[in-house]
């Protein structure tokens, strides 16, 4: 069987409905993608580190933290810039903007080893990789762009 991708974010989900998606997509790589692996509130909590982590181990899935593919805080700067001038708030956020693509593809994805991770995680025997941040719409997260870098390797990708 070969390797699938996804993406999932946790705005506008429960944590009974976040978990639900990985199991009935049968994940067994949750690589977390974001810089700061918190989130503010009790809200979302179940996708704050320790407690996200503990729960992915009773559901037998494995966890990475790759924070190679977080974006840096001047490209961060960048979408936030865009948002402020054009008055949309980071949750109403449809799409990012071309600077931070062009950033952040120049910057991060060209420097990530796509087949270097292909082979550790085919090494592992992981089969349905997930890459997770927070945004709900998937095209107003980096997690898009990370996604259409297994895509161009051939690899199917979906957005959860």
């Amino acid at each position: 069987m070969s390797m699938k991708f996804y993406t999932l974010g946790v705005y506008n989900s429960t944590e009974e409905a976040f978990f639900e998606k990985l199991m009935a997509n049968g994940i067994d790589l949750f690589c977390d993608i974001r810089m700061r692996r918190g989130v503010r509130g009790a809200t979302y909590s179940f996708v704050n580190s320790a407690r996200l982590q503990e729960k992915l181990k009773t559901l037998d899935i494995a966890y990475e933290h790759l924070e190679s593919l977080a974006p840096s805080p001047e490209i961060r700067q960048l979408q936030l810039d865009h948002d402020k001038a054009h008055g949309v708030k980071q949750r109403e956020r449809n799409a990012l903007c071309e600077p931070y693509i062009r950033a952040y593809t120049a910057e991060v994805l060209q420097g990530f080893d796509v087949d270097g991770a292909l082979a550790r995680w085919s090494a592992a025997r992981h089969q349905r990789i997930a890459f997770f941040c927070v945004e709900d719409v998937p095209h107003a997260c980096h997690r898009s762009l990370v996604l259409n870098a297994f895509r161009e390797a051939g690899h199917p990708c979906e957005h959860l």
